[in-house]
């Protein structure tokens, strides 16, 4: 209870221990012969304070537990030395002060040192106790009623544990170059302005669980290149209605396994890493939807479970199974009848600079997530088909500032309607990160490599075998303008698109600006 008092104790009380440097009693009138009195006979002088209505400095009640306080130090003052016994205290305030002190020598008592307690302040505190019986019965049942109401107050208050955060994604965009793509034009190439919100409520019950739930509108178009190639990672259907974006419950099943359900808006790395430090789901890192990460990562989306198992500090499993069209209970949708994608990675980090990730999947009706339309479209629009995708990503920092990385991805496609066949698809890419390039908190990235592309089918699916080879180099550089603004300008130039020199080469140029609160 000593602490709870000295939380009520007023500003003015402070004033009694910062006037230790000062006699203990009051100083007599000028001329006035000195005479030393014992405290049990300046006792028995007093007029009764409880005809008094404020302690004074002078009054003996108030120097005697000044001389309390100095000498058990049961009140604590404030540092900057306000109040230095020059004004008098109400009879709370000093009945407070007095509660503390109460408490402290209640304290030596228990704790077998009463021996520091002198017969004679027992005496003084006594006399005090019988003064301000009144004010101590009041305020202590002033405390109890206000404990109370906090405690209802926190029994029905909203939540204790949910965060509200928030991200705005404002890009400018251009097709810089290029003007036809597999002998058609495009057209869709104007200057564009669009955002990206959402607002994440991040809430907590036991402390090591998460409830995440996100609203997120997007009016972002990548420009049409007439090939799947060259997806911004930001964009998305173009509509400013906002929706359900993700909505997710991770919680621990031990101390070394956490598992995640989702309802809504799964990916990846929702499950699992994807060892790519320029992934940042569109807000940070890549502006291009290959530079975010393995491709072949696209084929998990939707609704699911995932759980990650970390057999020590260097080797994690990850296993997740998301669906499509979960919600829907048509033919060939459902959580088990429609698209899904399955999940397998083990993940190593033989040291703090190296993260290895091995990564399995299978899928049915689930594309990848970038590539050329022989990869991503084509002959599997109107088709059923199963996928079986092997990748391999790595991440090294050379040092501090320096990361190497980069990805390797193979899927082998086998269409099950139609004229059916296998398709054998590979993609590539190697990245050089620059941290803290100019200023702490800026990334610097470079992306090249080989988006999707089908290098092989069975005789009846030659036409769709890509016949040449395009390269994918992005760069970018994220500027921390402070904690809660990037700005990043970059380029992404595709030669031979679509897989097809004859196809000029596209360049595209973006600036994206970064919100967070």
């Amino acid at each position: 209870m000593a602490k709870k008092w000295n939380h009520l104790t007023s500003p003015a009380i402070c004033s009694i221990i910062l006037c230790a440097n000062t006699s203990v009693f009051a100083s007599e009138p000028a001329g006035k012969t000195e005479t030393n009195y014992s405290q049990q006979e300046l006792i028995s002088q007093v007029t009764s304070v409880s005809q008094l209505s404020d302690v004074q400095p002078g009054d003996w009640a108030f120097q005697a537990l000044q001389s309390l306080v100095e000498r058990y130090g049961c009140i604590a003052g404030y540092p900057n030395g306000t109040y230095r016994g020059n004004r008098a205290l109400t009879r709370y305030e000093f009945a407070a002060g007095l509660n503390a002190c109460l408490d402290r020598v209640n304290e030596l008592i228990a704790t077998a040192t009463a021996d520091g307690v002198t017969k004679q302040d027992l005496a003084t505190i006594q006399k005090l106790q019988e003064e301000f019986s009144a004010e101590l019965a009041t305020l202590r049942g002033r405390v109890d009623a206000l404990e109370a109401k906090t405690s209802e107050l926190e029994a029905n208050q909203f939540s204790t544990t949910t965060k509200l955060q928030g991200q705005v994604v404002a890009v400018v965009s251009d097709v810089l170059s290029g003007d036809q793509v597999n002998g058609s034009p495009i057209t869709d190439k104007n200057t564009t302005l669009g955002a990206r919100t959402r607002i994440e409520f991040v809430s907590s019950f036991t402390g090591e669980d998460t409830l995440f739930t996100t609203i997120e509108s997007n009016n972002i178009d990548t420009p049409d290149l007439l090939t799947g190639e060259g997806n911004l990672a930001f964009a998305s259907s173009g509509t400013t209605t906002s929706v359900l974006g993700t909505l997710s419950y991770r919680f621990p099943l031990s101390e070394k396994t956490q598992a995640i359900a989702i309802a809504s808006g799964g990916a990846i790395d929702d499950i699992t890493s994807t060892v790519n430090i320029f992934d940042g789901d569109g807000a940070f890192g890549a502006l291009s939807t290959f530079g975010t990460r393995n491709p072949i990562y696209g084929q998990i989306d939707g609704s699911g479970l995932g759980v990650t198992h970390q057999f020590s500090d260097k080797v994690g499993v990850s296993l997740g199974y998301l669906a499509g069209s979960a919600n829907s209970p048509a033919s060939g949708s459902g959580l088990f009848d429609g698209p899904y994608g399955a999940l397998a990675q083990l993940t190593v980090k033989p040291s703090d600079r190296i993260t290895l990730g091995l990564t399995y999947i299978n899928s049915y009706n689930t594309r990848l997530a970038t590539g050329s339309n022989n990869a991503t479209s084509n002959y599997f629009t109107g088709n059923s088909f199963s996928s079986n995708s092997y990748g391999v990503q790595a991440s090294i920092g050379i040092s501090d500032k320096f990361v190497l990385g980069g990805w390797g991805g193979y899927t082998n496609s086998n269409v099950l309607t139609g004229a059916r066949g296998d398709v054998d698809i590979w993609n590539y890419a190697v990245t050089l990160g620059f941290r803290d390039l100019g200023k702490k908190g800026n990334l610097a990235g470079i992306i090249v490599g080989m988006e999707p592309k089908v290098t092989s089918t069975s005789t009846n699916l030659a036409a769709f075998k890509d016949q040449n080879t395009s390269y994918h180099i992005e760069a970018f550089y994220q500027y921390k303008l402070n904690d809660n603004i990037t700005i990043t300008p970059g380029v992404i130039w595709l030669t031979a698109p679509d897989h097809n020199t004859n196809n000029n080469d596209v360049v595209i140029g973006a600036l994206r600006t970064t919100f967070s609160f």
